[in-house]
């Protein structure tokens, strides 16, 4: 089965394209929108939703040039979440670096964040495709309505599992979801098909980000490129905590509901022994594989080919990775 190595040199060619159209793409008169975006976009990511536009493309056998400039379109979305995210969640620190929000501020970060968003909607419009914009309009106004959720759900300790799933699917798997459903989209395939590749991308996500959820209690900062308990110090109960609060003794209880109204990492390593103690790693972890087999399954009815191989690749990548 294919590894990630193997999964990026088999579309070298395409996502150089895709880097190249993104640093154009980044030209404004305005000079900290230059060099802000340029930052994020440079900061070292894994370009996994570009990725599966053009995996999504090539494997309904795609002959034109429009999965470049839609995946581009995706990373620029995808970096006006992050931008935004980290101000709102006042993070300093994402993929080893200085968020841009710590170095330029936050006025500058949400609005070429705004820039992003923008410069996304006039290159998708290039593409001359309803369907392509309906998609993506959708995608980014789920994402927004996530954003918000997970706002309304941070310091609340009574936060639940379907809660939680409801934050994770719109504010994360849901542009994994278009990113994936593209490729059938400008391809012209039958609904079952979209519908099908659009599964894939969704439990994907979802299994992406109960993986991050599993490593920000679990990784080390080398490893994840942001500091170990970033999500509690932020407030959020992420189903780790979550799972750990259900099945903890009502002395621990109190301390993880105080450590998530209250935010910090004071108590730190006394709440990672009471979700070691609860096996809360295990079970994200359990609950991370049954998305990505969920996302194999939608894959067994899409037509075999490398690119096939290479999207079962990335499924389980996403629950393997250690970072």
């Amino acid at each position: 089965m294919m590894d990630i190595s193997a999964i990026q040199s088999l579309i070298r060619d395409d996502m150089q394209a895709v880097d190249a159209l993104i640093h154009h793409s980044l030209r404004s008169d305005v000079a900290l929108v230059n060099q802000l975006g340029h930052y994020i976009v440079n900061s070292g990511g894994k370009r996994l939703r570009p990725v599966l536009v053009l995996l999504s493309a090539q494997l309904f056998g795609y002959k034109g040039q429009d999965h470049i400039n839609l995946a581009a379109v995706v990373e620029f979305i995808h970096t006006a979440t992050l931008l935004h995210d980290d101000v709102v969640d006042a993070s300093e620190l994402r993929r080893g670096k200085q968020t841009a929000n710590s170095i330029w501020g936050n006025e500058a970060s949400v609005l070429v964040g705004d820039f992003l968003y923008s410069r996304a909607f006039q290159m998708m419009v290039q593409v001359k495709n309803m369907r392509v914009m309906e998609v993506l309009s959708n995608a980014t106004n789920v994402i927004a309505e996530g954003e918000v959720l997970q706002l309304l759900n941070c310091h609340e300790p009574d936060t639940t599992e379907e809660a939680y799933f409801q934050v994770i699917r719109s504010k994360t798997a849901k542009l994994f979801e278009a990113a994936a459903a593209l490729g059938a989209v400008i391809t012209h395939q039958p609904p079952a098909v979209e519908i099908a590749i659009a599964s894939y991308g969704r439990h994907l996500g979802t299994a992406f980000q109960l993986i991050d959820d599993v490593l920000d209690y679990s990784a080390t900062p080398e490893e994840m490129g942001k500091n170990v308990g970033d999500d509690l110090a932020e407030g959020k109960p992420t189903l780790p905590l979550i799972y750990a609060m259900q099945h903890c003794t009502p002395e621990q209880r109190e301390v993880l509901r105080d450590a998530i109204i209250h935010a910090g990492k004071d108590k730190i390593e006394e709440v990672m022994q009471i979700i070691r103690s609860t096996d809360a790693i295990a079970y994200t972890a359990a609950a991370a594989r049954r998305e990505a087999n969920i996302a194999l399954t939608a894959l067994e009815k899409l037509p075999p080919s490398v690119y096939h191989d290479a999207l079962h690749g990335l499924a389980l990548f996403a629950v393997q990775r250690n970072h």
